[in-house]
């Protein structure tokens, strides 16, 4: 059974960053494709960001390029997103997740692909 926990969240002004880190249990799972959802408050969740089992390839959605990075840290078993640039906009639950068994490149973007969530870390952008 994989664990994954998420931490990191918090509260930042308009401009400021965090970084949100996402530890997993579970020796296979250092394998896995990883992602990132955010949940903004009265709306349903969505994709972030993803890697690839590979860490070669990477994916954003297009409110987060240039701002967001997500990294693998294999020691640790553990993937990260990098914030920068933070906006009122970016305020949501961030949950991590992690999907088995996928092509070595694939980087994923739809939820019902991902087989472990974390149970999610707020994060609040004040302006």
């Amino acid at each position: 059974q994989v664990q994954l926990v998420e931490s990191g969240g918090g509260l930042v002004q308009a401009g400021g960053s965090l970084r949100l880190y996402c530890a997993a249990s579970g020796r296979t799972s250092k394998s896995y494709a990883r992602g990132w959802f955010g949940q903004a408050p009265g709306k349903e969740r969505e994709f972030v960001a993803a890697i690839s089992r590979s860490d070669i390839m990477t994916d954003y959605t297009d409110s987060v390029k240039g701002r967001f990075t997500i990294s693998r840290d294999f020691v640790n078993n553990r993937v990260d997103l990098q914030m920068n640039s933070l906006k009122p906009e970016d305020t949501a639950v961030y949950y991590c997740t992690g999907a088995s068994g996928r092509n070595w490149n694939a980087v994923i973007r739809a939820m019902g692909e991902y087989d472990y969530w974390g149970q999610g870390t707020q994060v609040t952008v004040s302006s």
